[in-house]
């Protein structure tokens, strides 16, 4: 571009694809910074609609705050899906897909069914449980059964060491009590209740020695115990197996449940940012009806500012202008661009986006140099080490010869 009114030349453009939306269109924190610089305070209404503009700015500043925390926990949740996704086999997509349906149409019924579901799998324990009371009135009828209904004497018998080799005591007594309790401590599953059927003679047999009476009759029912529930046992196994699926089920379930929900976020938040995107264009429009006209200082500057852009940024920039003025073509290879001729809306644009890129590239160059700084700081020390190192070593050489005789 020779000057504000002469052309620009020889640009490589841009597919739009590849521009997407940068440059396209004023971002909020712009519109902030318009308000010194572009609008016109001293027209009447002009101030009125200066603070109806802030105000907006502010209600979309604090709307896209939200949305972006919203975001973020969308984004966190489908990295981590993506994370586990990528550590399975992967598949046909279209497969995928399909059973991925077929889950959310069973998910659904099985929501349904859900409480039904619970309702049957506990009342399958309690049959096993009440299986489990036949198994335990035949030990308890037993006539060796009567040192194990209640819990030891301790005391009484002088067992002053009982609490020393015993952690935990039980009994049937204790047993009976927990199976018939109502508030929720009794036990959950039959395999709780032969655990503690098993400490009770376990418990007799560690204390008493070998010989003694009581060892020997803990280790009789223990073993008539034992026939009894390998007899109930494949029926356990069989329920925990049911149990095993139905909890899987139960967790790929809330899996869907959280997908689902965090689809329908994600979907909302599209729809809400699309909305946002209209407003601000609105927004737009109207500072830009109300700003003040372009100084002809201004557009020389901005002229000699384009100039001085980047290939890519200066496609950036006649895109703009394309999209405010659609006989403005960027297709061919020589583009001319008359300031003049642009309306003051358009220019406002060209001035923020180049103000944008040049405030880039400061920052840009500043880090640059404080990254050079630090390595150059870095050779200086290391330079200097060497230094003292090599006078170091001359000093020592200089002792040695002078001791020589």
């Amino acid at each position: 571009m020779e000057n504000i009114y002469g052309s620009v030349t020889n640009i490589s453009v841009m597919e739009p694809n590849e521009i997407g939306r940068a440059g396209m269109s004023i971002t909020i924190d712009q519109m902030e910074n318009i308000y010194g610089s572009v609008m016109e305070p001293n027209e009447t209404g002009r101030a009125g609609n200066m603070e109806h503009f802030k105000c907006r700015v502010d209600e979309m500043s604090v709307t896209v705050d939200q949305l972006e925390q919203r975001f973020t926990e969308v984004e966190q949740f489908y990295s981590s899906v993506n994370k586990k996704q990528s550590n399975t086999p992967r598949g046909n997509s279209a497969q995928k897909d399909s059973e991925k349906e077929k889950q959310i149409a069973n998910f659904k019924k099985r929501q349904q069914d859900a409480s039904q579901r619970e309702a049957a799998a506990a009342k399958r324990m309690q049959e096993l449980m009440r299986q489990f009371g036949t198994i335990l009135r035949q030990i308890t009828q037993h006539k060796w059964a009567g040192p194990f209904m209640q819990p030891v004497d301790v005391e009484g018998l002088g067992l002053h060491d009982y609490y020393q080799v015993i952690e935990k005591p039980m009994d049937f007594s204790t047993i009976k009590n927990k199976m018939e309790a109502k508030d929720g401590t009794g036990y959950k599953h039959v395999r709780e209740i032969c655990a503690d059927v098993r400490l009770i003679f376990k418990n007799a047999m560690k204390y008493n020695k070998e010989r003694d009476d009581v060892h020997v009759m803990a280790k009789t029912l223990l073993g008539k115990f034992e026939e009894k529930w390998l007899l109930l046992l494949p029926k356990v196994d069989e329920e925990e197996e049911k149990r095993k699926k139905e909890e899987e089920e139960a967790f790929s379930d809330m899996k869907l449940a959280q997908e689902a929900a965090h689809a329908k976020m994600a979907k909302d938040l599209s729809m809400e940012l699309d909305e946002i995107d209209m407003h601000l264009e609105e927004l737009r429009d109207a500072v830009l009806q109300n700003c003040r006209k372009i100084t002809v200082d201004e557009k020389k500057k901005l002229g000699d500012a384009l100039t001085k852009l980047s290939s890519e940024d200066l496609n950036k920039a006649l895109l703009i202008v394309a999209q405010n003025d659609p006989n403005f073509s960027i297709a061919d290879e020589e583009v001319e661009l008359d300031i003049s001729t642009q309306p003051d809306s358009t220019l406002w644009k060209l001035k923020f986006f180049v103000q944008d890129v040049f405030e880039a590239q400061g920052k840009s160059a500043a880090t640059e140099a404080n990254n050079n700084n630090s390595k150059g700081n870095a050779n200086n020390q290391a330079s200097n080490k060497r230094k003292r190192e090599a006078t170091d070593a001359l000093a020592k050489t200089s002792q040695k010869k002078s001791k020589k005789p």
